[in-house]
C-alpha cells in the first residue's frame, strides 16, 4: 500500500512537472563537476572516499569540526540528505551571489527547504550529515587539473540537545570562495520538483543530476554506455559476485523513477547497458535566471522580531 502511495505520488510529480515549467522556487543549481560525481550513498568506516567517471573524478576526505569542546572527527558525508544540502546551499549562493548564505530560522526550515518533514529522526540525520558535509575537504579533477577545495567554509556547529549550551541553529554559513565562483559562472539548473520527487533515493538524485546536465549537452549521435562504465561512475557501493547484477537492476529502477520527473530526457535500456540521445534541458533555458533569496536585511529583521 506505501509503495503505491509513492508511485501515485511520483506520476502526480511528473504529471505536473510535464504540464507547467519550473518558475521561482521551483528552480535549483548544483555544482556542474558534483552532477557526474556524486558523494557515497551508503555510510563508510574509510575516511576518505573515490569516484571517477571518464576524465572527471572526486576526492572527498573526512574532517573535524568544533561541537564547543574542541574537534570531533566527522564521517564522510553519505545519503541523499546531504546531496539535497549541497544542492539547495548552492541555490542559495547563486540566487543571492554572495558567498554568505542564509539557510532559515530553524532546522524544520531547512529541512522543508529539502523536501523532509519535520519530524525527529530529520533532525539527526540533516544534523550529523550537515556536519560531516562542512568538515569534508574536496579534491575534484579533469583533463589534467584538479581543484582543491571545500564546498563550506565556515559554519557555526549545531550543537546537540544535550550539550551544555542552548541547541542552536546555524542561520548562516560562508562557501568556500572557488567553489562560489564555480557556481556563478559553471552551476547546472535543475528542477526543484524533480528533486523533491526523487529526494527518497540518493541513486536517482545522482542519476536525475547527471542527466540534466549530460543529455542536452550530446550532440545528434546517441552515445552507448556499457554497465561496465556505468558501474564505476554510480555503483562503487556494489561489491561481490553478485554487484554487476545488482548495480544495473538497482540503476534501472532508479531511472524509470527519473523519467517520470524528467519527461523529456531520451534514455533507453537497451541490452548490456544504456543508450542516450540528445534532449531538451530539464529546466527550459528562459527559466534559469535566479530569483532572489532571502535578503540579509530581512534575516536581521526576523531576528529582531523575534527578540521583541
Amino acid at each position: 500500500m506505501k509503495s503505491q502511495k509513492l508511485l501515485d505520488k511520483l506520476l502526480a510529480d511528473g504529471e505536473l512537472i510535464r504540464s507547467t515549467a519550473p518558475a521561482g522556487d521551483d528552480l535549483a543549481f548544483h555544482h556542474s563537476l558534483l552532477c557526474s560525481l556524486g558523494l557515497p550513498r551508503r555510510p563508510t568506516v574509510a575516511r576518505e572516499f573515490m569516484r571517477q567517471s571518464g576524465e572527471g573524478w572526486l576526492y572527498v576526505q573526512a574532517g573535524a569540526i568544533d561541537l564547543g569542546n574542541g574537534p570531533i572527527l566527522q564521517p564522510v558525508p553519505h545519503g541523499a540528505v546531504p546531496r539535497l544540502a549541497l544542492i539547495w546551499i548552492s541555490t542559495l549562493a547563486r540566487r543571492s551571489r554572495h558567498p554568505e548564505i542564509f539557510i532559515g530560522r530553524s532546522a524544520s526550515e531547512f529541512l522543508r527547504m529539502l523536501g523532509y518533514d519535520a519530524q525527529g529522526h530529520w533532525y539527526s540525520t540533516l544534523r550529523d550529515q550537515l556536519h560531516a558535509l562542512a568538515a569534508s575537504r574536496l579534491q575534484m579533477g579533469f583533463c589534467g587539473r584538479t581543484v582543491n577545495e571545500t564546498a563550506i567554509k565556515r559554519i557555526d556547529a549545531w550543537l546537540p540537545a544535550d550539550h551544555t549550551r542552548r541547541t542552536t541553529w546555524p542561520g548562516t554559513l560562508m562557501l568556500d570562495p572557488s567553489f562560489f565562483d564555480e557556481l556563478v559562472h559553471h552551476s547546472v539548473p535543475l528542477d526543484a520538483r524533480a528533486l523533491y520527487a526523487l529526494r527518497g533515493s540518493a541513486l536517482a538524485l545522482d542519476v536525475y543530476v547527471w542527466l540534466a546536465h549530460r543529455l542536452h549537452r550530446l550532440n545528434h549521435r546517441p552515445m552507448w554506455l556499457p554497465w561496465r562504465t556505468l558501474k564505476c561512475q554510480f555503483g562503487h557501493e556494489y561489491q561481490g559476485a553478485h554487484g554487476h547484477g545488482d548495480f544495473s537492476t538497482s540503476f534501472k529502477l532508479a531511472l524509470k523513477k527519473v523519467l517520470v520527473v524528467y519527461p523529456a530526457a531520451r534514455v533507453a535500456v537497451l541490452r548490456g547497458g544504456i543508450e542516450l540521445r540528445q534532449s531538451a534541458p530539464s529546466v527550459p533555458p528562459r527559466t534559469w535566471l535566479a530569483v532572489n533569496a532571502p535578503s540579509q536585511a530581512a534575516h536581521s529583521a526576523s531576528i529582531n522580531r523575534e527578540a521583541a
